[in-house]
């Protein structure tokens, strides 16, 4: 059945109250237990939201109490073909509400845009996803085939009592599922002359959050020592930081450069391009960052007195490693770091796809048919998403989360950063896409 614009358009504005309300909810995650404030409220608000339309929910607190996560169905006319998960986190990283102009957690709506925590990271697309489950139960649309929603803890934090732990623990819930869109994808970028480029996230870096730990002999501090364990981890660490990783052109980052070049005749040779990617403005850090491996000490520990050498000194490093690198990184940081600094660490893979198939095309007709002229590209993130868990199942994953942005918005910025924001135009756009993509895909 058909809906028409006034439906639509209602969807829309409820996509917008639905984020405001969303950021209001604070749903911090530190990653220390202790100080954590979990997920549950934001999960049985939005299993709320879905039941009153109609929906069966599944929630699941997933192996640590308040950690709530919600599943629902809709059922597609052609149950033979592979469900499409779109999957949406409800945790958000810490904000400092001195350093903000409006109170992260208000959800206020002003001046065009919905401010606050977790605008574009990522209750813009939660907002905007639970609008759409609702309008097509209001509206009793069917979509070509069936359509898991889910909307997940922990992603902060890399997904241990949210996608991570359903995955391992709970797969049933998605079964049948062969694709799946999430956030970090579908944002416009303008190049030239009003024309925009929307990046679909088809790869992205792994994670490995590395701990360091050196021993040494402890002592007073007053004598001399040959075996002091913060000196030989400082030492370590400086290597780590100083090291140039190799430059490697993936797919999806060549695919994106080239797109990049027909529509504005910027060049990105490959024997000068890290110093070409400048040219992209504040996109070059994201990209930049798609061109090596990274290895970013993040944290340093070690003793308790000035005048106390300790035994054990310790450090936390983010490394995000690109596909296909991950037994060469870890060959390359034993011989960078030596056999005296114990290494353990937690991490989650690599992900990458390739820019072609249906779902594709459905994305690239969603976003032309809303904005003519429109130029669709792959793009590979630097960060993570839940996609490094989904794929464990065999599910293809992209970043579709659409939004038309003002030329001068320096969106990258924004995430986990300060006033955290999303145009209100931005996010009915979105509505209009996905839902088009949603009854095309």
């Amino acid at each position: 059945m058909s809906t028409t614009g006034n439906a639509l358009t209602l969807a829309e504005d409820e996509a917008v109250t639905l984020v405001s309300e969303l950021i209001q909810i604070d749903t911090t995650n530190t990653g220390d237990p202790a100080t954590l404030v979990g997920e549950r409220k934001a999960a049985e608000w939005a299993a709320e939201k879905l039941s009153e339309v109609g929906y069966e929910t599944t929630y699941v607190e997933s192996g640590a109490k308040g950690r709530g996560n919600v599943i629902a169905r809709l059922a597609g006319a052609d149950p033979s073909r592979g469900a499409l998960l779109v999957h949406g986190h409800l945790d958000v990283v810490p904000a400092d509400a001195s350093e903000w102009s409006v109170h992260p957690f208000s959800g206020a709506v002003q001046d065009g845009y919905v401010w606050g925590r977790g605008a574009v990271d990522m209750k813009d697309m939660v907002g905007m996803t639970l609008a759409l489950a609702r309008h097509f139960k209001r509206e009793n649309v069917v979509p070509p085939r069936d359509i898991v929603f889910a909307f997940l803890a922990d992603e902060e934090a890399g997904g241990l009592f949210g996608a991570k732990w359903l995955v391992e623990n709970r797969p049933e819930l998605f079964e049948g599922v062969t694709e799946a869109i999430s956030e970090v994808g579908g944002f416009s970028i303008t190049l030239k002359d009003d024309v925009r480029a929307y990046l679909v996230e088809t790869a992205e870096k792994g994670i490995r959050w590395l701990k360091l730990r050196v021993k040494g002999t402890a002592g007073h501090g007053s004598m001399i020592h040959h075996d002091n364990a913060v000196a030989k981890l400082a030492a370590a660490v400086t290597r780590l930081d100083q090291h140039k990783w190799p430059l490697i052109v993936r797919p999806s980052v060549r695919e994106f450069l080239d797109g990049v070049t027909e529509i504005t005749g910027l060049d990105f040779p490959d024997d000068d391009i890290e110093g070409s990617i400048g040219k992209l403005g504040a996109l070059s850090r994201m990209i930049g960052a798609t061109l090596r491996d990274t290895a970013n000490p993040t944290m340093l520990s070690a003793g308790y007195k000035a005048n106390v050498i300790p035994s054990t000194a310790e450090a936390t490093v983010d490394c995000r490693i690109l596909p296909g690198r991950e037994e060469a990184f870890d060959r390359e940081l034993a011989e960078l770091l030596g056999p005296d600094v114990e290494r353990e660490w937690v991490g989650l893979p690599p992900v990458e796809t390739t820019f072609d198939g249906a779902l594709v095309d459905a994305m690239t007709a969603s976003i032309i048919a809303e904005d003519p002229g429109a130029r669709v590209l792959p793009y590979m993130l630097s960060g993570g998403t839940d996609a490094k868990s989904f794929q464990q199942l065999g599910i293809r994953n992209f970043g579709f989360s659409p939004l038309k942005l003002p030329p001068d918005l320096d969106f990258s910025g924004l995430f986990h950063g300060v006033d955290e924001r999303v145009p209100v135009d931005a996010l009915k756009f979105g509505v209009r896409v996905l839902d088009r993509f949603l009854r095309n895909s």
